[in-house]
């Protein structure tokens, strides 16, 4: 959400972010919700100046009461009950008028970075760079399920009797390798000076609306019912949950988690034969990292958590190229996002299996995450998350770029102390 008052000062600039987003049809948000704040800060300013009236005839009565004026206080008094109602009302109107500009703010999306490619969608992403070199196999390389199915080392149909498609059984050496990727990965980030943390899988709704748009909420969010509760799509929901109406001592930023965390997806209109398997699921675990940083440092640690993805996956000798997100690819709360992409030799392309994103103080504004500085002032901290790993994908990179001619699966070095020893699996 951006600051109200960065908006009624530069409609302008609101809107061609908007146009360049392309979502032009939020455009008359702009012009609302400036009619709707001129109303609220009039109604404001009415009840404020009655309030003041009030009180000032309180004290014209307290002194006509001390000075023995009986009958001079009641018809004073009489003031105060005619305005009591009038006040009521205007406090009425002015949480109505500011609710319903708080409504609308959620909907209009945050001011997107200058270096942010303009792009109607994914189509329009920029690639940044590769790392590693892709190569192809001269064997024929099969779909992942069919290289974990030789291992006995997954069960779709079983999970498709008891919770229906989009879920999974993992088995044997095969789930032992999911377990240890991510292992792998807490123990990565926690020797780059992350703090481990496992975080509530469940969420208010007051923090969803504050971590995400209300397209993606409903997009992803699966409800509890009949509780005030949702099941969370990412751990980073929860984990900058966790400064919800806080004020940080400055000195103490930034702010550096990384948090695991099983996460569940509606995946609404997931299609396609790359769609089958592990792609996209409903449910899935992940290995995630946060930061709650000064504004001034947002663009630094943006650049170094999306390099903490790339250098994991390169220690387990997987190609990647990160993608600069195009503006129309940006959630409506993001200044900048990048995905890391993993090479599939399968499909000899790159799919993605994680994404860098720089939320700006949006996710801070509507949570109320501020930060003391040195002088005693408050400002909105900055807010920045990252996919460590997500083994269903990650599972998918790591097969096809391990797999051995003979069918069996090379483990690299890094990995081997999660695997029991083992260089193969056999």
């Amino acid at each position: 959400m951006i600051d109200l008052k960065f908006l009624r000062e530069n409609p302008d600039i609101v809107k061609q972010n908007i146009k360049n987003k392309f979502q032009d049809k939020k455009l008359p948000l702009v012009d609302e919700v400036i009619e709707l704040d001129v109303k609220a800060r009039k109604t404001q300013q009415e009840a404020d100046n009655l309030r003041a009236e009030r009180k000032k005839i309180s004290k014209q009565i307290g002194a006509l009461m001390a000075q023995g004026k009986k009958d001079e206080a009641e018809e004073v008094k009489k003031k105060v009950n005619e305005s009591a109602a009038r006040l009521e009302q205007l406090e009425a109107d002015e949480r109505e008028l500011n609710k319903k500009v708080t409504d609308i703010m959620m909907k209009i999306p945050n001011i997107i970075d200058p270096s942010v490619p303009i792009g109607p969608d994914d189509s329009a992403n920029v690639e940044i760079e590769k790392f590693g070199e892709p190569l192809v196999p001269d064997f024929e390389i099969p779909y992942h399920t069919e290289i974990m199915q030789k291992f006995n080392g997954i069960d779709l149909d079983s999970a498709a009797k008891v919770a229906g498609n989009g879920f999974y059984y993992l088995m044997g050496d095969i789930a032992r390798l999911h377990s240890g990727i991510l292992t792998y990965a807490r123990d990565f980030m926690i020797d780059r000076g992350f703090t481990y943390c496992v975080p509530p899988f469940m969420i208010r709704s007051g923090v969803v609306t504050g971590v995400m748009s209300f397209e993606e909420m409903d997009s992803m969010m699966y409800k509890i019912e009949g509780e005030d509760l949702y099941l969370i799509g990412t751990s980073e929901h929860s984990m900058i949950g966790k400064f919800i109406d806080t004020i940080n001592n400055e000195e103490n930023l930034p702010y550096t988690l990384t948090s695991y965390s099983p996460c569940f997806r509606k995946e609404k209109g997931a299609h396609g034969i790359e769609e089958r398997g592990v792609y996209r699921i409903h449910q899935f675990e992940k290995q995630e990292m946060i930061v709650v940083c000064k504004p001034e440092e947002s663009q630094k640690w943006y650049e170094k958590l999306w390099q903490n993805t790339v250098d994991l996956f390169r220690s387990l000798d997987i190609p990647v190229r990160t993608l600069e997100c195009c503006s129309g690819d940006l959630a409506d709360l993001k200044v900048k996002s990048c995905d890391v992409e993993a090479w599939s030799p399968r499909q000899k392309k790159y799919f993605e299996v994680g994404s860098c994103s720089n939320l700006g103080d949006a996710q801070a504004r509507r949570l109320k995450i501020r930060v003391r500085g040195e002088k005693g002032e408050k400002y909105f901290a900055h807010t920045l998350n990252n996919t460590v790993v997500a083994p269903p994908r990650m599972l998918i990179a790591f097969l096809e770029n391990n797999l051995n001619e003979d069918g069996t699966i090379r483990i690299p070095e890094a990995l081997r102390p999660y695997m029991g020893g083992k260089d193969l699996i056999k």
